[in-house]
């Protein structure tokens, strides 16, 4: 696995690389509060097959993060710094693993560039308000967060939660996650990073309208791996890509919002059976 960086409209964007070039690619989206660290061991399981790009948005992880003085945090925005790194890291067609907020990262660029994505694996990544939970998450989805909510979901408590929320067997998520994480989210400045995309988040379900269109007229593959006892994304989110991908492959596993922590080879088996059905045997999609 290489380690790279890439300057994308004058920001240091920071992306793991791995797998032969000329495979179809494969591009992994992370979610709050992580970084492409999540994706850490998923992408060795992938990599002898495709070719797999996994960022740090701005402001996230390895990536540079200018404050939010410097710069307006926005999921347009990050849509346009994550296309601009495809694009001048030479990827073209690609598929796409989205996660909490890779959802709208990725739908944002799937919706205006269709024809660029071959496949969707969402994986707790949501665009329905069926899979809203109740509470923060409803609070989250109307914008109305107060300050006490937005500071209060990047503590350290908070983080842990979100690793361990819903997964029977606690044992098996190692404290490093969480504490990896946390140390990034008290970097200076990093948590109000993270703060500004959170009270910002409601935008999004204004476009779940555009990406339901988007996915009847594209009818894109799409494989739903979940934990199913998420509580910020629930179980009903996955079901709801069936109603405009009625061909949607959708599992349900016993496990909490970051479910590759506890079912790693479950979900790379899913991902490689699924890709391996949609994808074109000849490297040439990537």
């Amino acid at each position: 696995m290489h380690h790279r960086y890439a300057t994308v409209a004058g920001h240091r964007l920071f992306y793991r690389e791995a797998g032969p070039a000329d495979a179809p690619t494969v591009v992994l989206l992370h979610g709050f509060p992580t970084s492409s660290h999540m994706f850490r061991h998923l992408i060795p399981l992938l990599a002898d097959r495709y070719h797999v790009i996994a960022p740090d948005y701005l402001g996230a992880g390895a990536s540079e993060a200018p404050s939010t003085s410097e710069f307006t945090y926005t999921f347009d925005a990050l849509a346009e710094l994550t296309l601009g790194l495809l694009d001048q890291i030479g990827v073209g067609r690609f598929s796409l693993y989205i996660q909490d907020f890779g959802a709208p990262v990725g739908l944002r660029i799937a919706a205006a560039h269709p024809d660029r994505v071959t496949a969707i694996v969402t994986q707790n990544g949501n665009a329905y308000v069926e899979g809203l939970g109740a509470g923060l998450p409803q609070k989250l989805a109307a914008g109305t967060l107060t300050d006490e909510d937005l500071r209060g979901m990047v503590t350290l408590e908070a983080t842990k939660a979100q690793y361990l929320d819903g997964v029977p067997d606690p044992s098996l998520v190692s404290p490093d996650v969480w504490i990896h994480d946390q140390a990034l989210l008290d970097r200076p400045g990093a948590a109000e990073i993270q703060m500004a995309l959170l009270a910002g988040y409601h935008h999004n379900i204004g476009l779940y309208p555009k990406f339901h269109e988007y996915f009847r007229t594209s009818q894109v593959p799409l494989l739903a791996v979940w934990g199913g006892n998420d509580e910020i994304f629930v179980a009903d989110g996955a079901r709801a890509y069936a109603r405009d991908l009625p061909d949607a492959e959708i599992h349900l596993l016993d496990s909490g919002h970051f479910a590759l922590e506890t079912h790693l080879d479950a979900i790379a088996g899913y991902i490689r059976g699924f890709l391996g059905r949609v994808l074109p045997v000849d490297r040439d999609a990537g």
